[in-house]
């Protein structure tokens, strides 16, 4: 079925076991995985039983159940479709009418201000109805940042060494007490981070929410396979597998019922977010209020690009319909096309901070509409035919993720509204450089520096502009600029480092 490599030679362990032979030494309580196995051969995958005389009884049971989860035949469409031989980045924009989007602006003129404050009127009214749930997409293991566990685990606050988690808990817990309801939270995770995420909450408490408004749901999970087609293994017992994407969410709503179950309990909108974002504006009501004023299906938050080569999605129409456009999709042209002032004429970048109505998902669910899937070439550690655990310098593996932004093609209605990068996008994705751990504490101190200075505490800075000194201030105590100018003593004086925590 696959377009395969010559099998290495016997080095040590079994190169090739055949179909009879698993069938005769198979255990008669593993027998159910008869028709697993078989279809395993037939799709040309039989070098995963390569160490099947070595491995446990029991870690035969799990490499066989992962074998029965998978749909060979589809994931041999999705490698022979994705043109993985292509050395050049699509450039989905060349030929196409591609327009930039309606962006709300930041506020800054007098009717800009009143429209944002009756936006917020709105959204805050939606609030106190519990008509909005918040959705975290929380699949990921922190391979990237080398932390082999959860990345919303991640200490990251500057003085109390707070995990992501628990920052993004306290926002939800302060904007709950603010207008006297109960926000369920839905955190999605992977296969790979379910346990530990579980755990992890458990033993702090649940950050003070009540357990029964946190919702843990598993995103589905796909093999990785080399640029062969083969499976890859990093244990003799175990093939790599990988989440399945944001746009797996879709799905996982569905299928575990989360969906009608929000909307049994009077969800209409689901504030949607990825955890690395650790400036995250939790539920903002003015976001939330412009959403509904437009009657919106999806509506996205986006920032300035830094420079026409940053590494993120562009936001713009694609003949008239809404979408976001991949960094490695964009035209040359497109990419630094510019406006007659100067300025990038796609310039909004995407945030991943979405607000989703749940009668659209619902209708999209009941159309059977399916997002596609991407195929990314990565560096994957494997288990080579000799046993040896291979670290590549090269990408050796294809990884296949749907996206939730493909769903946009799909929307009637969609708004798209700026914020100011510095006050609520600041992602944690790599060890070094930008987005990295030293810049997220960065800008942790630079937006707690900036509401110090506009109540009129002096926060002095360097000559980029960023704040001398370490400064948190907790959700509990300030979710806000204006709940904090509204408590702070004007006389404090900073003396380098500032924590202002509620008692």
């Amino acid at each position: 079925m696959y377009k395969r490599s010559p099998a290495p030679e016997k080095n040590g362990s079994i190169n090739t076991v055949g179909l009879e032979f698993i069938m005769k030494t198979l255990d008669a309580d593993l027998s159910d995985y008869r028709k697993a196995i078989g279809n395993a051969f037939e799709a040309s995958q039989s070098h995963v039983f390569r160490w099947w005389n070595e491995i446990s009884k029991q870690e035969k049971k799990h490499l066989l159940h992962q074998i029965a989860t998978m749909d060979f035949p589809f994931i041999h469409n999705l490698f022979m479709n994705k043109s993985l031989c292509k050395t050049q980045p699509d450039t989905r924009t060349a030929g196409l009418q591609l327009t930039p989007p309606n962006v709300i602006p930041v506020p800054v003129n007098d009717q800009e201000k009143i429209s944002a404050l009756e936006a917020r009127r709105i959204g805050e009214e939606s609030l106190r109805k519990g008509e909005i749930a918040v959705l975290t997409v929380a699949g990921g293991d922190g391979t990237r940042l080398g932390i082999g566990k959860p990345k919303g685990m991640l200490s990251v606050a500057p003085l109390s060494g707070k995990s992501i988690f628990q920052l993004h808990a306290e926002k939800i817990y302060t904007m709950q007490k603010k207008f006297r309801v109960t926000i369920p939270w839905y955190l999605m995770t992977s296969e790979t981070n379910d346990f530990a995420t579980r755990e992890f909450f458990r033993v702090m408490h649940f950050f003070g929410l009540d357990p029964k408004q946190v919702h843990f749901f598993v995103q589905r999970m796909l093999p990785v396979i080399d640029l062969h087609g083969n499976l890859l293994m990093n244990s003799k017992a175990n093939i790599i597998m990988s989440p399945n994407g944001h746009g797996g969410t879709i799905t996982a709503l569905k299928e575990k019922g989360i969906l009608s179950n929000m909307k049994e309990n009077g969800i209409k909108n689901i504030f949607y977010h990825q955890v690395d974002n650790v400036l995250v504006r939790m539920v903002d009501p003015v976001f939330i209020g412009y959403h509904l004023k437009n009657r919106s299906e999806i509506s996205l938050k986006s920032v300035k690009k830094h420079h026409p080569e940053e590494k993120v999605g562009v936001i713009g129409y694609i003949n008239g319909k809404l979408h976001i456009i991949e960094y490695s999709e964009l035209s040359h042209a497109d990419m630094y096309a510019q406006n007659a002032d100067g300025s990038l004429k796609y310039n909004a970048a995407n945030t991943a901070i979405h607000l989703m109505n749940t009668d659209f998902l619902e209708h999209i669910c009941q159309d059977g509409t399916k997002l596609p899937y991407h195929a990314a070439k990565k560096k994957v550690t494997y288990l080579n035919a000799a046993g040896e655990i291979i670290a590549p310098k090269e990408n050796n593996a294809v990884k296949f993720e749907c996206f939730i932004f493909d769903i946009l093609k799909h929307v009637k209605r969609g708004i798209v509204m700026e914020v100011l990068r510095e006050d609520e996008f600041s992602p944690l994705k790599n060890t070094e450089g930008d987005n990295s751990p030293v810049t997220v504490v960065r800008d942790i101190n630079n937006l707690f520096g900036k509401w110090l200075r506009n109540a009129g505490i002096p926060i002095p800075v360097d000559a980029q502009g960023n704040v001398i000194g370490s400064i948190e201030i907790g959700a509990a105590y300030a979710i806000d600029e204006e709940m904090l100018r509204n408590k702070i003593d004007k006389g404090l004086r900073f003396s380098g480092t500032l924590n202002l925590q509620a008692p």
